[in-house]
């Protein structure tokens, strides 16, 4: 059974969502005031792999992820850029919807807090009526955190960012770390109409709105950065289960570790960001994928060039070894019986991936599961492509394959071998002319047809059963 760690309970518990075969997935999505960094990218491509590992043990996955366009943060650059607020939410949300595709991130719904401003207000209204709300003589209304009995259970605080607040916005609060839910408007800044007056929504309210009208009162995983389990996803809990008049309201809490950068969380505010979009131009997204891959999603991950420029060896590693398996299975003809041999072989790539399956089941454990994925590799290159069995070179691309399903890093198998008939047959030929060349003992002429095969991406490999050839796959392109 896959257990998960509960940031509420602070315990690693078995996975059960409220519906039997299905998980309803929120994770918390970007506020679109500047480009994404390398931070951003950890969390969304950690809990991808939770999206993909679910999927592929057999739940239908809803996942919805927000996108905060309108917000503080975004009112600021359109006065420093001396723009509309839209347009810089707009070129932001185009980046990063870009960005995920790039990085082969699936999310099923993307709801804007714009698009909800009227449930928003009808949430806040029944806040109001339950007597967990109350409207401030500025017209801002206010979520009263002593009405919520559990308050702090999820962060073990208590308090909140709201004590940092101007004064007169402190004055006009029962509680000085009570929220807001609807902030009255201000000169020179966008609002829309509501019952206490122009205004727009708070910060907490629009996860609970939106998770809940996508996802029901009964949310499976609720997921973000560890930075927002207070106050965000604090508030978003007293509210949801005020509102709802239950508890849990979210069975899950999953929060992803920071990304550091000698050893300081990756944070605009420091300065010490990388931006997604060069990283991607440098390192490749498969390269990135593969380097969070390799920790732990609740741990601490570090920015090293030296662990990426390792995540990009082990990327061509896979590649070469799916093409060259690719082309075995394409190439070996069928056999209908294993020897003694190619049983062991066969048995050992069963067990690489149960090992990865374990790992995985294990609160997510990719660095194990990562580490079951390079034996593979190794079985594969020293006994599978060297054995001249077809059915071993299946079972060890099924294998890869099933793997990948959470990794996300392999080209289609049809793009492998869609190398045409007669560019094959070419190949072909060169590498038999090589072979014999070798044969008469003539090295130098063999090695410079290696070498110039080689600088056009062509590599070939030696092995006892003879000259496998692949075609080079730039890591950085998957």
């Amino acid at each position: 059974m896959l257990r998960i760690y509960n940031t509420l309970t602070k315990e690693v518990e078995d996975f059960r969502p409220s519906e039997p075969g299905i998980v309803k997935a929120y994770f918390c999505g970007p506020t679109p005031y500047d480009h994404l960094h390398l931070g951003h990218a950890r969390a969304f491509i950690s809990f991808d792999f939770v999206r993909r590992y679910l999927l592929l043990r057999g739940y239908n996955v809803l996942y919805v992820q927000n996108i905060t366009d309108i917000d503080d943060k975004i009112i600021r650059r359109a006065r420093e850029l001396g723009v509309d607020w839209r347009d810089v939410a707009g070129k932001y949300i185009d980046e990063y919807l870009s960005l995920l595709k790039e990085l082969r991130i699936g999310v099923d719904l993307h709801p804007r807090v714009t698009e909800h401003i009227e449930d928003i207000i009808e949430f806040v209204k029944v806040l109001i009526e339950k007597g967990h709300a109350y409207v401030a003589p500025s017209g801002s209304v206010y979520f009263d955190i002593t009405t919520y009995g559990d308050y702090g259970r999820l962060s073990g605080r208590r308090s909140s960012e709201e004590w940092r607040q101007e004064e007169e916005v402190l004055a006009e609060k029962r509680n000085p770390f009570d929220f807001a839910l609807w902030k009255a408007a201000k000169p020179g800044e966008p609002s829309w109409p509501s019952p206490w007056g122009p205004g727009r929504p708070g910060w907490h309210i629009e996860c609970s709105v939106m998770s809940s009208k996508y996802l029901g009162d009964a949310i499976d995983i609720h997921g973000g950065g560890q930075d927002l389990i207070f106050p965000h996803h604090e508030n978003e809990r007293a509210q949801s289960e005020s509102y709802f008049g239950k508890s849990p309201w979210v069975r899950y809490w999953v929060h992803v570790g920071p990304l550091t950068i000698a050893g300081e969380k990756m944070s605009k505010s420091l300065g010490n960001i990388v931006r997604l979009v060069d990283a991607i131009k440098a390192w490749g997204p498969g390269v990135l994928r593969l380097w969070i891959f390799s920790a732990h999603y609740r741990r601490p991950l570090d920015y090293k060039e030296e662990a990426l420029e390792q995540a990009r060896s082990t990327l061509k590693k896979i590649l070469s070894t799916y093409d060259m398996l690719s082309r075995a299975v394409k190439e070996r003809p069928l056999e209908h019986r294993l020897g003694e041999r190619e049983l062991r072989v066969w048995i050992s790539l069963s067990q690489t991936w149960r090992e990865f399956v374990e790992a995985m089941d294990n609160d997510l454990n990719s660095s194990r599961a990562l580490a079951a994925l390079h034996r593979l590799l190794s079985i594969a290159n020293a006994e599978v492509l060297t054995s001249g069995s077809s059915s071993l070179a299946f079972k060890a691309l099924s294998v890869m394959e099933l793997m990948d399903r959470v990794l996300g890093l392999l080209p289609p198998r049809e793009e492998i071998l869609k190398t045409s008939d007669q560019l094959e047959e070419l190949i072909k030929l060169i590498v038999e002319v090589r072979s014999r060349l070798r044969a008469k003992k003539m090295y130098e002429e063999s090695d410079w047809i290696r070498a110039e095969l080689g600088r056009l991406g062509i590599r070939l490999a030696d092995t006892k059963e003879g000259t496998l050839w692949f075609v080079e796959r730039q890591a950085g392109s998957t």
